[in-house]
């Protein structure tokens, strides 16, 4: 997938909920993405400049007055298409990097590199698809959903957060025409609870019936392996969007390695920015993830190739 650098202007900054919503023009990246993909940007001005990249999912990229060719059509904002080439992405003020970013004002200018990693896989025809976001993470399913429903495509958006303002995307599901139910961990907005309790309904929905169900989630790597071990339990088809810690963004670091089983049945640390970031939950070895230190991150099974061996050379 092709992937470019450009000096991205904002064009908008926006409160939403207690994220920010960031649209960047970004002439020859924005028509190159695909819902799943995600965009890499630099942080701090050129004096104090942090080393690291911060990566965010795009939320929705528009290419002018064409469209972006999506993997199911050309996509569109919510009242047709966007007048040039722009990223938008959905941030959360947090440490310094993310905090710069929410910042900056219409005309400040954002080294882009994007976009970055594999978008979302087409799903097999004839299914019914449900959508589970937690947090902000759940920035790229609106537009994904949006194509869906043009393709003709059955689509249900469960989204979680622990309060009222930290859901996103509610409004913009429906617009899209996708049966959206919301969950919250203290009742402020929609069901009480987590999007695994809701779940297990829509994967029953139409029991009984040939109505094949994939699933796809985005959000923090404790809801995706809950959601993929509910999923596998209905024999539904599972992709997660996962959120490994990205550096560079482009293969380089190595800081987010991630174990996956091969098509050989053989685990390896494969990166998430290049094989991913959507993996099909089958493949995650779910019992070494979050098990790294701190219990966050992941870590390296001893099955894994190139795994140390007791008594072997240190």
């Amino acid at each position: 997938m092709s992937a470019v650098q450009v000096a991205a202007a904002v064009v908008a900054n926006e409160a939403a909920g207690a994220y920010r919503r960031i649209v960047l023009a970004a002439p020859g990246a924005a028509e190159l993405a695909m819902p799943g993909q995600f965009v890499a940007l630099g942080v701090g001005d050129e004096p104090t400049a942090m080393l690291l990249r911060r990566c965010f999912s795009i939320h929705r990229a528009s290419g002018g007055g064409a469209g972006v060719r999506g993997p199911l059509g050309p996509a569109q904002g919510p009242s047709g298409p966007a007048q040039g080439p722009t990223v938008e992405i959905v941030v959360a003020p947090h440490g310094p990097g993310s905090t710069w970013i929410t910042r900056r004002r219409p005309g400040d200018v954002i080294d882009l590199v994007g976009p970055l990693g594999r978008p979302f896989a087409v799903p097999a025809a004839g299914v019914r698809v449900v959508l589970v976001g937690g947090g902000y993470g759940s920035a790229p399913l609106t537009w994904f959903a949006e194509e869906l429903r043009r393709s003709g495509v059955e689509v249900d958006l469960l989204l979680g957060a622990a309060t009222a303002g930290r859901l996103f995307g509610a409004d913009e599901g429906e617009a899209a025409g996708a049966a959206v139910q919301v969950t919250t961990d203290d009742g402020s907005a929609g069901t009480h609870g987590r999007v695994t309790a809701a779940l297990p309904r829509l994967l029953r929905r139409g029991a009984g019936e040939p109505e094949p169900v994939e699933v796809y989630a985005c959000g923090p790597m404790a809801m995706l392996k809950a959601v993929a071990k509910l999923s596998a339990g209905h024999g539904c088809r599972t992709w997660v969007a996962v959120e490994e810690s990205m550096a560079c963004g482009i293969g380089v670091c190595m800081t987010c390695v991630l174990p996956v089983r091969d098509s050989s049945g053989s685990t390896r640390m494969v990166r998430s920015c290049v094989e991913g970031p959507t993996f099909d939950a089958r493949a995650v070895r779910w019992d070494a993830v979050l098990a790294g230190p701190g219990g966050k991150g992941s870590a390296v099974p001893a099955d894994c190739l190139g795994a140390p061996r007791p008594g072997g050379h240190q």
